[in-house]
Order: C-alpha cells, then sequence, then structure tokens
C-alpha cells in the first residue's frame, strides 16, 4: 500500500491547526506609528512575556519604567495582578497613568522564586487582563515558563528588571521574552504656559522576536495609558494647537 506524501501546504495547514495561526495572536497595539510600525506583530502579543528595565538605577529611569508598564497594563482589559518584593509603588502614580486603583490586586512576593510562582499562577487564571512582577534574578528555564503560561492563558506577562547595584545590564542575560524594553526619562518639551510638559521617555526596544531592534522618544502614559509622539517628531502647529486648547480648557 502505498503511503500518501502530504503537500507543503497541508503541512502548513496541519501545523497552524496544531499551534495556531501566528496572525491570529492577541495583540495591543500602542497606537503609535513609530513604535507600532516597527514591532513585528504591530503591537504587544497579549498571551506573551515582555520585559522591561530602566537604563539607570536613578528613580527618573526607575519611574519611567515602571509608568511604561503600568500604560501597557491599563490598556488591556480586566483586572491586572500586581506582585512586589517590597511595598514601594505609588498608585496615584499608577492611576496618572491609566491604572486605576479598583483594577489592580496586589500580592507581596517574599523572594523571586515566590514572585514568579505568582505570576505564573495569576496566567494561568485565565480571567486577568495582565500580570505585573519585579524579578532581580531569573533564570531562562524560569523565563520559558511564564511564556509558556501567557501562551496557555492568554494573558499578557510584563516583567519589571531593574538594574543592579552594581550597574548590571538585566537584559544582558538571555531570556524567553518575546520582546525587551528599556526606558530612560528624558526633558520635557517646552509648553506655551508656566509649568511642565507631559514627561517624555526614551524608549528602546532591545530586542524582539521576529524584528529588529529601535529606539524612539515618546511622550509618556497619559491618563488613559496612551503614548504619543513628541511635537517637534509630528506636524508641529497641530500639536501646538492641542496643546493650547489644554491649557484654555
Amino acid at each position: 500500500m502505498t503511503i500518501p506524501i502530504p503537500t507543503i501546504a497541508e503541512l502548513r495547514e496541519s501545523l497552524q491547526a496544531i499551534s495556531g495561526d501566528i496572525r491570529d495572536r492577541p495583540v495591543l497595539p500602542f497606537g503609535v506609528a513609530g513604535l507600532d510600525g516597527r514591532l513585528a506583530d504591530a503591537g504587544l502579543r497579549l498571551n506573551a512575556l515582555h520585559e522591561v528595565s530602566s537604563r539607570g538605577s536613578g528613580w527618573g529611569d526607575d519611574a519611567a519604567a515602571v509608568l511604561f508598564v503600568a500604560g501597557i497594563a491599563a490598556r488591556t482589559q480586566g483586572e491586572v495582578l500586581w506582585v512586589v518584593r517590597s511595598r514601594d509603588l505609588f498608585a496615584p502614580g499608577l492611576y496618572q497613568a491609566g491604572l486605576a486603583p479598583a483594577r489592580v490586586i496586589y500580592a507581596e512576593a517574599r523572594d523571586d522564586a515566590e514572585l514568579l510562582a505568582l505570576l505564573e499562577e495569576g496566567l494561568r487564571h485565565r480571567g486577568l487582563g495582565a500580570v505585573v512582577g519585579e524579578a532581580r534574578r531569573m533564570q531562562m528555564a524560569q523565563a520559558r515558563r511564564l511564556q509558556l503560561a501567557a501562551e496557555g492563558g492568554g494573558t499578557v506577562a510584563l516583567l519589571l528588571r531593574r538594574p543592579g547595584r552594581n550597574g548590571a545590564d538585566p537584559m544582558a542575560a538571555p531570556s524567553a521574552a518575546v520582546t525587551r524594553w528599556r526606558v530612560t526619562h528624558a526633558p520635557s518639551a517646552p509648553v506655551p504656559w508656566d509649568g511642565l510638559g507631559r514627561a517624555c521617555w526614551h524608549v528602546e526596544c532591545v530586542r524582539q522576536r521576529g524584528g529588529d531592534r529601535f529606539e524612539l522618544m515618546v511622550e509618556g502614559s497619559d491618563e488613559a495609558g496612551r503614548l504619543a509622539l513628541p511635537a517637534q517628531l509630528v506636524d508641529r502647529p497641530a500639536a501646538q494647537d492641542r496643546a493650547l486648547a489644554r491649557a484654555v480648557g
């Protein structure tokens, strides 16, 4: 009896039936062409692990990285599990980045092992919009477990990786994360009234699966968790009109 040999098209259909078509994976766009247009998935995959670090250990860079993550979590649907090692989160700051306190479930972990276990449990729950945590040390096997749990549960995992006290770069170690980011605070753009303008960040995609690294200057998360391009990078007259309208209104 002759065994039929499947064609390439038939093999592709079989693989897609087993693992799912990559084009059908849920994605959360930033809504900023300079970011979405350079990401392989045109946004952040929601069933995946993403890592974010600050460039330095100063409070400005640290706050920028935390608020970058909070803005992403704010734009998901459902409650957000945020696991901490110490009680240093400032809820009003998260609220200004679009993440309302009523949506956040806080949990405190004794060490990295417990923190990663809580994140994995949250990912497997399937009912959360996002899980967020900060790990000081993480092995490749632990990152793989989080990535697999995110794929299985369809919930985005956002992991903060702060630089070590000796300046060690957490992004230098290998990881299973689909994207890895480094965020640095930058001077605010000048505004036509007394006071400070919207916070600006230098955002660098250090690594992404299926795409190239890139960097971009953006305005920080607003009250809906959205980023924007600074006025000097877009239509300047229109940007100034919007700024004046906000000042008058």
